[in-house]
């Protein structure tokens, strides 16, 4: 009995194996049509994926120049992924359905999202819905808010003074991007709050390097190397000791009077408030708790990254700074710190997507995962499961895209905008500004899946720079060569040491 036992179960084994290998023998031939940059051995396409770990930039690189536009693949420690470098290709990206290529599912695979992130946001993350919405109507009344804990922010973490004060620049960014956001997110008083700062700012960095390490694990080995180094459940338990008394009593407000019109006017009622998921859901604190840690996660550092790559442009280019003064301050002046002000800083905004281009492109981004064999239009066919990733530094940096790519041309959308009449009222075109997406320009993504919070990370940008600007003069450190950065996996990274000096501007009031 128990020897027929062993055989069934050997039998079923044999099988199972027999199934794996026989899809990876039939989804590796569909790829071989696809050429590899590196080794595509079974065993040997490990040297070229723990190569592309620290060399990753470069890999990308040495197969766009090689390919030219062309689609090559590359082994990771955990999967083989497709790249592209061509905005004809990543046109496909745009118009391709969810039904064909899914952007969740390629973020829950490579992010690990329900290992890291919890189940809720990964597979039902809802809070997208209410950043586009809520949010996005919302920004022009919440605007005088977001200025005003931004200058609070700054003479807290910044003040300022006659004389030349040293920052380590990344840390001091992250406390006023993070205590900024999070006036929308919580409101006051929590996002002055010390611990709850610590808390998302700790919660963010951690996820991205538990998305990595999980990364770096085979597959078989994941669940468990996730389960050691997930940040969630400390993280939650810190959290939730802030939010659920705040949730709790909304809730209670919400049952006895119906909807609160009077209710603080911020990201965590606006999730209450959703109707993109049941009641049930909604009102549940624990999903609460988890979407506003996601989405501090995906607010706090992309801004705060584009922001710091902006100072260190200006400070590598002091002879914009004038130019970009000249722009704010009458605006400014007229039109006091709001929406409509933002909207007219159109050389500002030059700028900062200019930043963004040439500081900001990492060698692989945007990504999709085929949930069918998708087949581009020039025939290239990718089978179902395997993860496509588009390279913005490749499209960023092509001549045909950015005349002199290797350049900085601080207005170079500025001046494309008046070439091509783009004008103010209602004949007004936003085709080159920073928050719009386009198959030339993959910093905020592209098609219906691009950043949903984009124009809140914009406007939010303009503020900092804006008040940075009118307030404050700044440069590198005495001595300093410039900002450093290090690359992870096809990821630049700023050198958490890189040092300004920040002192009070020398002509302001």
């Amino acid at each position: 009995m128990v020897l027929s036992i062993q055989v069934a179960l050997a039998a079923l084994l044999s099988v199972v194996l027999a199934s794996k290998w026989w899809n990876y023998r039939s989804h590796m031939t569909k790829l071989a049509a696809i050429p590899t940059v590196g080794h595509s051995g079974l065993l040997s396409s490990y040297l070229s994926a723990y190569r592309f770990i620290k060399r990753g930039g470069a890999i990308v690189q040495e197969g766009c120049d090689k390919y030219r536009g062309g689609p090559f693949k590359i082994p990771l420690l955990d999967k083989w992924i497709v790249i592209i470098s061509s905005t004809d290709m990543v046109e496909d990206f745009r118009k391709a359905g969810d039904h064909e290529l899914s952007l969740q599912e390629a973020f829950r695979e490579t992010f690990h999202a329900d290992l890291v992130l919890g189940k809720q946001p990964a597979v039902d993350p809802y809070h997208v819905g209410v950043i586009q919405g809520a949010l996005t109507r919302n920004m022009a009344s919440k605007l005088g808010d977001l200025y005003d804990e931004l200058a609070a922010a700054f003479n807290d973490e910044i003040p300022a003074t006659n004389e030349w004060v040293e920052t380590m620049a990344v840390e001091k960014v992250l406390r006023i991007v993070c205590r900024t956001t999070n006036r929308i997110f919580v409101g006051l008083p929590l996002c002055r709050n010390e611990e709850w700062k610590d808390i998302v700012i700790d919660y963010a960095t951690r996820c991205f390097t538990a998305s990595q390490s999980i990364n770096l694990s085979p597959k078989f080995l994941q669940p468990f190397v996730g389960w050691y180094v997930n940040p969630r459940p400390a993280s939650f338990k810190r959290a939730n000791k802030h939010l659920r008394p705040i949730i709790l009593d909304r809730l209670e407000k919400e049952k006895m009077h119906g909807l609160d019109k009077d209710a603080p006017q911020d990201m965590l009622t606006w999730l209450i408030n959703s109707g993109n998921v049941d009641e049930r859901q909604r009102r549940d604190p624990v999903n609460l708790v988890l979407s506003i840690l996601t989405t501090n996660m995906g607010a706090i550092h992309t801004t705060s990254m584009a922001f710091t790559h902006a100072l260190f442009n200006l400070a590598l280019r002091p002879e914009l700074i004038d130019i970009l003064r000249q722009e704010i301050e009458p605006v400014i002046q007229e039109e006091g710190w709001t929406k409509s002000a933002t909207g007219k800083l159109d050389k500002l905004d030059s700028f900062l997507k200019e930043s963004q281009r040439v500081s900001a492109s990492f060698s692989i981004s945007v990504q999709r995962k085929p949930l069918k064999d998708f087949v581009f239009t020039n025939g290239i066919v990718v089978p179902a499961g395997t993860i496509i990733v588009a390279s913005p530094r490749a499209i960023h940096f092509n001549e045909s895209n950015y005349p002199n790519p290797s350049e900085f041309d601080a207005f170079r959308s500025y001046r494309l905008r008046e070439a091509e009449g783009e004008t103010k009222g209602k004949n007004m075109s936003y085709k080159h500004h920073m928050a719009t997406p386009d198959s030339s320009y993959l910093t905020f993504g592209v098609g219906k899946h691009a950043c949903p919070g984009r124009f809140f990370a914009v406007t939010e940008l303009k503020l900092l720079m804006s008040h940075t600007l009118m307030y404050y003069d700044f440069k590198f450190s005495d001595g300093a060569d410039g900002p450093k950065r290090n690359e992870f996996g096809g990821r630049l990274n700023l050198d958490e040491t890189t040092k300004l000096m920040f002192r009070k501007r020398g002509d302001s009031n």
